[in-house]
């Protein structure tokens, strides 16, 4: 399926507009360039990141923030890709595994151009504040969450996972690509909007269920151990807690967060 391409480092323009490579060494500096994103020290210093899999690939390539597109060369591209004008490079099957952060790849992966928000880019709707969430899944999925839940944007606080982390991206599946996220001192951040911010805390809170639904608001949750910071509930509007009903002593910060999302939301 390659055998019109150049190996390593030349190319060739195909009817399709998009330019094909093929690389069959690990140790192509190509290759170690896509290894170093596995680092966010890398990830910070180049302003790209890897994504694999098809669903993740297909979603980025929607919003046209794919550098180059990896392949494996035994693979045929889906025909619903739209990769005009984008870099596609087939690579051997260990290249794909060595390159790859899940144990089993599917053979496509995709370098991808991060995204800067603004606050000025933030609609002034419906936010999520994250204060110091670690857990790459539980961030993950708190992004994938609140796209679902049509939140407009989310503020990610100090002390939160890298949103370029690997397991973040796939914990998203996607939703990463669809509303802007932003790194903020949530601080200053929440000093600048007018409209409601629920914390999160059983301390001083009342049950989500005595709360209005909104138009406009801001949901503020914490770390997993140690939940919001003191200093931040000090400047919300009113904090809120979910009753526990039977005996767990509390809830993950993902499935509150989707509970209050869901429920805030007019």
């Amino acid at each position: 399926m390659y055998r019109n391409c150049v190996i390593i480092g030349k190319s060739v323009k195909l009817k399709e507009r998009y330019t094909l490579k093929y690389i069959e060494s690990v140790k192509n500096p190509k290759v170690k360039a896509w290894k170093k994103l596995s680092t966010k020290k890398e990830r910070d210093k180049s302003g790209h990141y890897l994504i694999e899999g098809f669903h993740l690939v297909e979603e980025a390539l929607k919003e046209q923030i794919v550098l180059e597109v990896i392949v494996n060369q035994d693979m045929e591209m889906p025909a619903q890709f739209k990769i005009e004008e984008t870099e596609v490079v087939y690579v051997k099957e260990d290249v794909m595994k060595a390159i790859c952060d899940t144990e089993t790849p599917q053979g496509i992966a995709a370098v991808c151009e991060q995204q800067t928000v603004h606050f000025d880019d933030i609609p002034l709707g419906k936010l999520l504040l994250l204060d110091a969430v670690q857990d790459p899944g539980n961030l993950g999925t708190m992004i994938r969450t609140a796209d679902a839940a049509g939140i407009d944007a989310v503020i990610l606080g100090e002390g939160c996972a890298d949103v370029y982390n690997p397991k973040v991206v796939r914990a998203t599946q996607g939703s990463l690509f669809h509303l802007p996220v932003m790194k903020a001192n949530l601080s200053q951040f929440i000093d600048q909007l007018h409209m409601p911010v629920y914390g999160t805390a059983l301390e001083g809170g009342v049950p989500f269920e005595q709360v209005e639904k909104s138009e406009t608001f801001a949901l503020l949750v914490g770390n997993e151990g140690q939940g919001v910071s003191k200093e931040l509930l000090a400047k919300t509007t009113k904090n809120l807690y979910i009753p526990i009903y039977g005996k767990s002593e509390s809830l993950n910060v993902g499935i509150a967060a989707g509970i209050l999302m869901y429920y805030l939301r007019k």
